[in-house]
């Protein structure tokens, strides 16, 4: 109990902190489907060997031209460390996502390696060091912008010529991060989780312009959570981030209530699972979600209550993510010699 008393302190220290909703990287609202964007050292923090996620957003569109972004991750366990009790998790995070006039768009290709080393075997806490690297290329469309001397005589023609020069629409770099993470089983029905990342470690260079001044700023995150069993049917996870990218700053916090409809069955042939998520002065966030044996659908909707809430009327974002467990694997008993937590999420 006293574990959950200090893990909520540490939640909502994390929403008093935030000071502002902007950031450079993207967000989910179902943050916790996605954790290697939220920390790479949570890969494999799950009950099972593979899993698959998938996610598309749809934001702003009653604002503005629509910013769409997308997700795929991987992430399977090898079991086998230095040692006895040890495990490594290989992962893979692709991200795209297209905004504004211009299309500008990004595309990440990050594989992920995670170690996870056993600390006490009674209790399954684990702590885990991973790195997350790749290739990241950004590019937009300049036929799609419009400049003032195009107007002439009030009208505006794209054969008017324009002062306005690009040095490139496209270009590539490489980007890495790395995280720790500690996991425990607190008693025999809660399941604990901290950790901090630092993404963009090298600092890598962004412009369209060739100008070596400008740098991705590196972002800070700090996650935590923990799930609690209320009883053979149902269970509670709460979960949250702070993060910090230059001057900016992002607070996100959420729980989700499942409910099991076969009891019999640990992992849960059925369950449905309703909560929310607050992104602190930006969204409050509605989330359902459906889990079906190996697979699970959950959807959400952003509704805005930032300064921007007038022009949008309260209407934020739609999210839809999927996931699925061990599609190759009958039988998933090998897994618990991994003695990681499970359900965190």
């Amino acid at each position: 109990m006293k574990a959950i008393i200090y893990i909520s302190f540490f939640l909502f220290f994390l929403l008093i902190q935030s000071k502002s909703h902007a950031q450079q990287d993207i967000h989910f609202a179902q943050f916790y489907e996605l954790p290697m964007l939220r920390n790479p050292a949570l890969a494999g923090i799950f009950n099972g060997k593979t899993r698959f996620t998938a996610a598309y957003r749809n934001q702003w569109e009653s604002v503005t031209v629509p910013y769409r972004t997308m997700a795929l991750g991987s992430e399977v366990k090898i079991f086998k460390g230095i040692s006895d009790g040890d495990f490594i998790t290989l992962g893979l995070q692709i991200t795209n996502d297209v905004a504004g006039d211009a299309r500008l768009q990004r595309t990440q290709i990050l594989p992920v390696v995670n170690y996870h080393k056993l600390l006490n075997e009674e209790n399954a806490t684990t702590i885990s060091l991973a790195f997350m690297g790749g290739l990241v290329s950004e590019n937009f469309d300049l036929s799609k912008l419009k400049f003032d001397d195009q107007f002439v005589g009030g009208n505006y023609s794209s054969s008017n010529p324009t002062s306005q020069t690009f040095s490139r629409t496209s270009f590539k770099y490489y980007d890495l991060s790395t995280g720790m993470s500690f996991t425990s089983f607190i008693n025999d029905n809660i399941k604990m989780y901290v950790g901090a990342s630092l993404f963009h470690v090298n600092n890598p260079k962004l412009s369209f312009m060739m100008d070596n001044s400008i740098k991705l700023n590196r972002k800070w995150g700090f996650n935590g959570g923990f799930t609690m069993r209320t009883n053979a049917n149902n269970k509670l996870v709460v979960y949250g981030d702070h993060l910090r990218q230059g001057p900016n700053r992002i607070t996100q916090a959420g729980f989700l209530f499942t409910h099991n409809f076969i009891p019999a069955d640990e992992e849960g042939e059925l369950s449905i699972s309703a909560g929310a998520v607050i992104r602190l002065n930006d969204a409050f966030i509605p989330v359902v979600k459906l889990n079906k044996q190996k697979f699970g659908i959950g959807v959400s909707y952003d509704a805005n209550i930032s300064s921007l809430r007038t022009a949008s009327n309260f209407k934020g974002g739609f999210e839809l993510t999927l996931s699925l467990l061990d599609p190759f694997n009958r039988d998933n008993s090998n897994t618990e010699q991994t003695k990681c937590p499970k359900n965190n999420w």
